[in-house]
């Protein structure tokens, strides 16, 4: 049976997969839908602000400061997530990618700056329409750090035909398939050997984009979940921790954090009243590796960084990696230079046996094994 046909059921197996795919295809039309809207909602905001840069009567008023204020006006009319770094995005996404003019429907057009309805450039209105509608924000987000239109085209053809993941995409940049291509003699091999362990996007990993996110107003706790597994290892982890004297006060799950150009989430965070610092908890549901510690020295150095204050001491991280029936706990210390903090950290946080021998029996216990 294809995607779009649902066939009548005639027994009890049918009538699952038809309910089944009934599911399947109103949540794809659903992803997709609020993809194109985020897409072209973005689009007409840097239209907006690139035209009035250009005309706006009392652009000069504002001058270096537009983006500053325009962020800070929207916040106060409820309009919220729009920060100056988005806007001058937004901006440079429009200059970008002017054509995706095309994709617009007759009435936007007629809503934007100077009501121009015409198609510029020589893009058809159908590869617009496939920027929009196969690729998301984040896909076109990144593909605007390309440094030529060339290397950009590029990477829209084979990301479109490939249905690349943004993390596919960003890996495959990183692999500099695009030079790769330009210097191999039988490109059509690459291409294919290329995209034979690709990671595809579907509408699960699609719906957990944070521009998403910021766009439907949702929590990033409300939808980051890796599985039901590791939502309740967490609740079991941050209980625990609760239970576990005065000390630890909670005060963030799914901490969304933005280091350079990307968006990283911290499962839990909390701060210690005796230790008088920041304590951040990462879940791994894998084995331990020293990608995972790096990512997690990482965070505590940038909250050492940005969120630390006068009279704190610096943050520390727990890290858990759990595979079944066994798991890892380590400790991040990357800002610390204080062997005397280090030894009293170590008598105030729970120690590492009893972490592991708690999100052990715990997970025990989820997976039918207790």
């Amino acid at each position: 049976m294809k995607d779009n046909e649902i066939s009548r059921p005639n027994d009890f197996d049918g009538l699952v997969d038809s309910i089944e795919a009934v599911h399947r295809q109103a949540s794809t039309r659903a992803n997709r839908a609020i993809n194109i809207s985020l897409t072209i909602r973005n689009w007409m905001i840097g239209c907006h602000i690139k035209e009035y840069e250009l005309d706006g009567s009392d652009r000069a008023e504002y001058g270096d400061r537009l983006f500053e204020r325009v962020s800070e006006r929207l916040a106060k009319r409820g309009v919220s997530n729009i920060n100056p770094r988005e806007l001058r995005r937004y901006r440079d996404f429009y200059i970008t990618y002017d054509r995706i003019r095309g994709a617009l429907t007759p009435e936007l057009r007629k809503s934007l700056p100077g009501n121009d309805l015409e198609i510029r450039g020589t893009v058809s209105p159908e590869f617009a329409d496939d920027l929009v509608q196969k690729l998301s924000f984040s896909h076109l987000a990144e593909l605007m750090k390309c440094d030529s239109a060339e290397k950009r085209a590029f990477y829209e053809d084979q990301c479109i035909r490939g249905t690349w993941s943004v993390r596919e995409l960003k890996r495959q940049i990183a692999s500099l398939l695009y030079e790769r291509s330009e210097l191999s003699i039988d490109k059509q091999k690459l291409a294919e050997k290329t995209n034979e362990g690709a990671e595809t996007d579907s509408p699960r990993l699609t719906i957990r984009d944070p521009y998403v996110f910021e766009f439907l107003g949702l929590r990033a706790a409300e939808v980051m979940g890796e599985s039901d597994l590791e939502n309740e290892l967490l609740d079991k982890l941050q209980s625990l921790l609760l239970e576990m004297g005065e000390g630890f006060c909670f005060e963030a799950r799914q901490k969304r954090i933005l280091i350079g150009e990307e968006y990283y989430f911290i499962d839990l965070v909390f701060y210690h009243r005796i230790l008088k610092c920041h304590v951040l908890v990462d879940l791994k549901l894998e084995a331990f590796s020293h990608e995972n510690i790096g990512q997690l020295n990482t965070y505590v150095s940038w909250y050492d960084k940005n969120v630390r204050v006068e009279g704190d001491n610096p943050p520390v991280g727990i890290l858990l990696c759990t595979e079944r029936d066994h798991a890892l706990v380590e400790y991040a210390t990357a800002a610390m230079t204080s062997d005397l903090f280090v030894s009293k950290y170590q008598l105030e946080l729970p120690s590492k046996e009893l972490l592991q021998k708690e999100i052990e029996a715990e997970r025990k216990r989820l997976e039918g094994g207790a």
